[in-house]
C-alpha cells in the first residue's frame, strides 16, 4: 500500500472515530510505528488531524476549539431533544424544587421543554446563569427564575467571573444539569474557556445531585481545561452507551448512566 492511500485511510478512521492510536494502526496497516508517525505527520502538516500523546485527534477535537451556541444548537438536534426529555423525567411527575440549568445547547432544550411541556407544577425554582435558558423561562406559569449575574461571553451567551462563581457558591439547589464539551477517563468532565470551567466547578460543588447532559460525541474529547472529575457526577444523559475503558470508568465511579 502506497503512503498517500494508507494516509487517506487514517483520515477515513479518524474522521469516523474521532481518534487513532500509533500502536492499533501499526497493527492494521502491517507496517511500523515509525512509518505510522510519518503518516500522522504528514497529515497533520497537511491540516488534516492534530497529533497527540501516542496518536492523533480530529482538528474538530482541538482542546481550546469552542463553537458557539448557534452553531452548537444546530448539531445533534434529535440527540439534544431525547437527553432533554429524560432530564426532565428525572424531575418526577410534579416539577418543584430548586433546580440549576448550565449554560449549553443541551441545557437549553431542557429549558424550552420545561417552559412547554405542561406538566404541573409545584414549585419549581430554576438558576442560572445562561442568558438563553434565562430568556426562555421568563414569565412561565410555574417556574420561579433566579439570574445569576456577571460578564456575558457572547459566545455562549454565559455569565462568568468571580462574581458568578461567589454567587453560585452561595447556593444548594436540589439538582443540576451541567453540560460539558469533553468527557474522557482521566481528564474527567472539561471545557475550552478557564472561566466557564470556573463556574461548572462552583456549581458542581454547590448542587446536591449532580446530572451532566451531554451527547455522545463528547466521549473521549479532552478540552483545555478539566472541571470535574467522573466521581463528581451522579447521573449521565447520553444518547449513546458509552464504551470501551470510558464505560468502566463510569461503573468504578458509580455514575448512572441514561441513555435517553
Amino acid at each position: 500500500m502506497y503512503a498517500t492511500e494508507r494516509q487517506q485511510l487514517i483520515e477515513q478512521l479518524i474522521a469516523t472515530d474521532g481518534r487513532v492510536s500509533v500502536p492499533d494502526l501499526a497493527d492494521r496497516f502491517s507496517v511500523t510505528t515509525e512509518t505510522v508517525r510519518r503518516d500522522l505527520a504528514a497529515l497533520e502538516a497537511a491540516g488534516v488531524v492534530r497529533r497527540v500523546h501516542g496518536g492523533a485527534v480530529s482538528r474538530s477535537r482541538a482542546s481550546t476549539l469552542e463553537p458557539s451556541l448557534a452553531e452548537r444548537a444546530s448539531q445533534h438536534g434529535p440527540a439534544k431533544d431525547a437527553i432533554a426529555a429524560a432530564a426532565v423525567s428525572l424531575l418526577g411527575q410534579e416539577l418543584d424544587g430548586a433546580v440549576y440549568l448550565d449554560a449549553g445547547s443541551t441545557t437549553a432544550a431542557i429549558a424550552r421543554l420545561l417552559a412547554t411541556d405542561g406538566r404541573p407544577r409545584a414549585g419549581i425554582e430554576v438558576v442560572t446563569h445562561a442568558m438563553t435558558v434565562a430568556q426562555t423561562l421568563a414569565g412561565i406559569p410555574g417556574v420561579g427564575l433566579s439570574v445569576i449575574g456577571g460578564r456575558v461571553r457572547g459566545l455562549t451567551a454565559a455569565a462568568v467571573g468571580a462574581h458568578t462563581v461567589d454567587a453560585i457558591g452561595r447556593l444548594r439547589p436540589d439538582i443540576a444539569f451541567i453540560g460539558a464539551n469533553g468527557l474522557s477517563v482521566g481528564f474527567g468532565l472539561s471545557t475550552p474557556d478557564p472561566d466557564e470551567a470556573a463556574v461548572k466547578r462552583a456549581i458542581v460543588a454547590a448542587a446536591r445531585r449532580v446530572v451532566v447532559v451531554a451527547d455522545a460525541d463528547k466521549f473521549d474529547a479532552e478540552l483545555l481545561v478539566s472541571f470535574a472529575q467522573l466521581d463528581a457526577v451522579d447521573v449521565l444523559i447520553t444518547d449513546l452507551p458509552p464504551q470501551g475503558a470510558l464505560a468502566l470508568a463510569l461503573a468504578d465511579a458509580d455514575v448512572e448512566v441514561v441513555v435517553a
